[in-house]
């Protein structure tokens, strides 16, 4: 076991001895903030409290359960962990609802609706009303209700501030949640808060039973989780968080990092600790994302540093289009399965991207390569449910013998549409181009419409599509079409690597979102798609407030990376390439014969505007 300091430079050792009070941990990236969260967690046990007084919240179980076995290895204690919990929002408010369900209106062996079954629960009450049908597809659309009672609950909203449609929904699903003898999973962090509001006494319970309270990822919080935490904390004031609000990435999922950066205001008598010693990257890539994240407005200023060498200069690539940019990667990770100097740790290589839409180009390039890839967080491309379901449609209009493309399109359509593309998609198969035939399936099956009716996610399924043209674009005949996508799909099944065996040890080549990235590292980073458009990503052009968190994920991006960075980009490139100080940059070119001196004439090459304009 080790000692309860071993390896805490003296700013994490701060952030472990300040037990008493509330303190802020600014936990720049790499700076070692888990190792310094678990040997405060530590601290305060080895102070005498007892372990039923702490309470530790993580965001994820897997956190949870990697905290915990920290923890264990801290001498002094290991007996102590079974007493102690380490946990996520919803596991903690699952606990005290199993006290205090009476007071929700509900007994203690209550179910807990996971999102499938609210919304079951939403399309029974939607049909039991008598309702005009376009109010069904708008404001009556279950996935639509299901999200506002989400944010409902999350931001803690008055019911009576809604619209009139939606309040009165809500009232009729909470009260069959109540029947149910059920709650949702945003009402396990909504119903304690209203229990504490509402009960005095059992607040104060709580406020004495949890002493000490930890936080994880504090940046990523949403309104209730913080109201949540606050209301146990306030009596004692012991609350501890860290995070680091330039990582923070996750507005699209309710979280504000003003809460993060509000901190101080709300507990006036914080203490604050940076830490800004990174661990993990190269003196170059620290100094191109520090530069980077700089030109954000609203944040914590710190100043990341590093002992470790610079190391190689970030690459900057422009290429022709995504193909050649995927390509390109594909051949650098080919070349690392072959040199003798990659014998880094983990030997891993990650290629990221701003959207999944963007992982067929490589994936493809990949696969013809016979490099076996891992996609992390997300399903391989030529299995997302909306692309087998027009491949399906391809299929059969080519072949109708083919059954089971014609099973799953009676499955992926409504019964009018599929009679439409039955009676017609395979005559049109025979004039049109794969990629005109996709429009006219998708047109004449009114299958978008149907996405956003049932799908959560059903712009990112679109984008999948739309990338599906543009592959399907380059083809004439729709034989050749799918013979490609068939290769693709059985070149990605089965297939070992032998070029990946370096001296015994295997390099992982990892493909995911950004999103998905966040909290891992890897020995090399490809970013791919530094355009403008996606990363920024377009969405995002309406206020400045959405280009600070697309910069954010631009960061988080970049201190992915341990040994080597490549920010790749075709078309015009990111505005975020020219905030890189330019000492940490080198240009690379696979587009063209010109030579640039500098970064900037790289980036204001006035030519690759026009083309684009």
């Amino acid at each position: 076991m080790r000692s309860l300091y071993t390896n805490l430079n003296e700013k994490q050792q701060r952030a472990v001895e300040n037990l008493e009070g509330p303190i802020l941990i600014v936990a720049g990236a790499g700076s070692g903030k888990t190792r310094t969260l678990t040997s405060r967690l530590g601290a305060i046990l080895a102070s005498g409290a007892v372990p039923e007084s702490v309470v530790a919240i993580t965001f994820t179980n897997k956190a949870a359960e990697e905290m915990k076995n920290r923890v264990r290895n801290i001498e002094n204690c290991k007996l102590k962990i079974e007493n102690l919990f380490i946990g996520t929002f919803h596991s903690l408010g699952a606990r005290i609802l199993k006290k205090e369900a009476k007071l929700a209106g509900r007994t203690p062996n209550f179910s807990i609706f996971d999102g499938d079954d609210s919304l079951r629960l939403i399309k029974n009450i939607v049909k039991n009303l008598n309702l005009p049908e376009h109010k069904k597809q708008r404001e009556a659309n279950p996935l639509f209700l299901r999200r506002e009672f989400s944010r409902i609950k999350s931001e803690l909203s008055d019911i009576e501030d809604e619209d009139e449609l939606t309040g009165a929904f809500f009232k009729e699903y909470e009260e069959a949640l109540r029947k149910n003898n059920a709650f949702d999973f945003d009402d396990l962090i909504e119903k304690p808060i209203r229990i504490f509001q509402n009960h005095k006494d059992i607040l104060e319970k709580y406020q004495k039973r949890f002493r000490y309270i930890l936080v994880d990822e504090f940046q990523d919080t949403n309104t209730a989780q913080y109201v949540f935490v606050k209301l146990l904390a306030e009596g004692h004031q012991n609350l501890s968080v860290v995070g680091d609000d330039q990582q923070s990435i996750y507005k699209f999922r309710g979280s504000n990092f003003k809460i993060f950066l509000n901190f101080e205001n709300d507990w006036p008598k914080t203490k604050t600790v940076f830490l800004e010693q990174n661990y993990r990257s190269s003196g170059n890539i620290i100094k191109a994302a520090s530069s980077v994240i700089a030109n954000n407005k609203f944040q914590k200023p710190k100043n990341l540093w590093t002992e470790n060498p610079d190391g190689d200069l970030v690459r900057v690539a422009e290429h022709n289009g995504e193909d050649e940019e995927a390509e390109w990667v594909t051949d650098k990770i080919f070349k690392y399965l072959n040199i003798e100097k990659f014998k880094y740790e983990n030997n891993s290589v990650a290629v990221l991207y701003r959207t999944n839409a963007q992982s067929r180009a490589i994936e493809s390039a990949l696969i013809e390569r016979g490099i076996v890839y891992k996609i992390f967080g997300g399903v391989k491309f030529y299995e997302r449910k909306e692309i087998k379901d027009i491949v399906a449609v391809l299929r059969w209009s080519f072949n109708q013998n083919d059954m089971v493309s014609f099973e799953r399109i009676k499955t992926a359509f409504l019964k009018k549409p599929f009679l439409e593309i039955q009676n017609k998609a395979p005559a049109m198969a025979g004039k049109l181009s794969p990629a005109e035939l996709i429009s006219y399936i998708l047109e004449t099956g009114e299958y978008p419409e149907r996405l956003k009716r049932t799908e959560d996610n059903f712009q990112e399924r679109i984008e999948n599509i739309n990338e599906l043209i543009y592959f399907a674009s380059e083809f004439n005949s729709l034989t050749e079409f799918l013979e490609k996508i068939s290769l693709f799909q059985s070149g990605d099944r089965g297939k070992t690597n032998k070029l990946s065996d370096v001296k015994g040890q295997m390099l992982d080549v990892n493909l995911m979102t950004i999103h998905i990235a966040k909290g891992l590292e890897f020995d090399e980073v490809f970013i791919i798609g530094c355009n403008e458009g996606l990363l920024p990503h377009q969405m995002s052009y309406h206020n400045n407030e959405e280009i600070e968190e697309e910069r954010r994920l631009m960061y988080v991006a970049m201190t992915r990376a341990k040994k080597n960075l490549y920010l790749n980009f075709y078309n015009i490139p990111s505005r975020f390439l020219s905030e890189i100080a330019p000492e940490t940059v080198e240009v690379v070119i696979n587009k063209k014969g010109n030579k640039y001196e500098t970064l900037s004439d790289f980036l204001d090459d006035e030519e690759r505007y026009i083309e684009f304009d």
